[in-house]
């Protein structure tokens, strides 16, 4: 179905939303929208709804689950209060948020949908789950205008690291909180906001009365952005994306800076949750 804008959705659409856990796709350019779509539906999303502008092309997809909404994602605020409509729409629905060009994966996704992941995580009276954005790109230097290659995509096997995450009420770490760096946004960081350089984000989260999101991906209630409960490891999925790669050869300032984007520590991205889980890019916990 298509919907003009996220009021009509919300006023006309709402029961799509009975059925979960619904993915919330933001479409920011036309990068790779249809394999986007694809791969998330293959996850077992019981919605995936596709937040776009108008102008975008969107090639039919003869699955039910594909919504279409009208909207531009042109500020990090603007996602948030997206984000929060539906939390206000749907409490107790389980949601997931990514852009075009940004494919989730969790342990055993192959085999296992996100549905079974969640009520596993749920079991474990968690709400919320930590996801690493995992920085995609192209092996081809002359990739500039279209740094998109799925099938010669590439990721950093290493140079990822975790700071305490400060609480700048008290000047003290956070309890079961950390900043999460690397990738590309570690790599050059010089072209990045000190704002943006964080990799982790709280993408799959239980709606709740009250639960905001912020614009920087975390939440306002605290206990939403922590990685594990206080007991053991729990759950934690990757989320691969050229987004960065996207960025850093469309901006000007960076773009004639960066011949290639392979160094000694790329390596080819298997699309396979066992290759992330080997390179600690993501968290069974508990689950088997």
């Amino acid at each position: 179905m298509r919907f003009a804008t996220l009021d009509s959705f919300i006023g006309e659409g709402r029961a799509l939303l009975s059925k979960g856990p619904v993915a919330l796709i933001f479409v920011e350019d036309e990068t790779e929208i249809e394999s986007t779509l694809r791969h998330h539906l293959k996850c077992g999303f019981g919605a995936v709804l596709a937040l776009m502008p108008d102008a975008f092309a969107l090639d039919d997809i003869a699955d039910p689950r594909v919504h279409r909404i009208g909207f531009d994602c042109a500020s990090p605020e603007v996602l948030a209060d997206a984000v929060n409509r539906f939390i206000e729409a749907a409490p107790g629905l389980w949601f997931y948020y990514c852009f075009n060009a940004e494919y989730l994966f969790f342990p055993f996704c192959e085999s296992r949908s996100v549905g079974e992941l969640l009520a596993f995580h749920g079991e474990e009276k968690r709400d919320a789950m930590l996801t690493y954005v995992v920085d995609l790109y192209a092996d081809t230097p002359e990739a500039d205008d279209q740094p998109v290659l799925l099938d010669r995509a590439h990721l950093d096997r290493a140079g990822y690291y975790a700071l305490a995450r400060i609480d700048p009420a008290t000047g003290e770490p956070r309890e079961r909180q950390l900043d999460f760096f690397g990738g590309l946004r570690w790599r050059y960081e010089e072209h990045i906001p000190p704002a943006s350089r964080r990799i982790d984000r709280v993408a799959l989260f239980r709606a709740a009365p009250g639960l905001r999101l912020l614009p920087d991906h975390r939440f306002a209630d605290q206990e939403y952005n922590t990685y594990s409960c206080p007991w053991h490891h729990n759950l934690t999925a990757a989320i691969c994306s050229f987004r960065t790669a996207k960025a850093l050869k469309r901006n000007p300032g960076s773009r004639h800076a960066i011949d290639s984007f392979l160094w000694r520590s790329s390596t080819p991205f298997e699309w396979h949750s066992r290759q992330l889980l080997d390179l600690g890019l993501m968290e069974p916990g508990q689950w088997f």
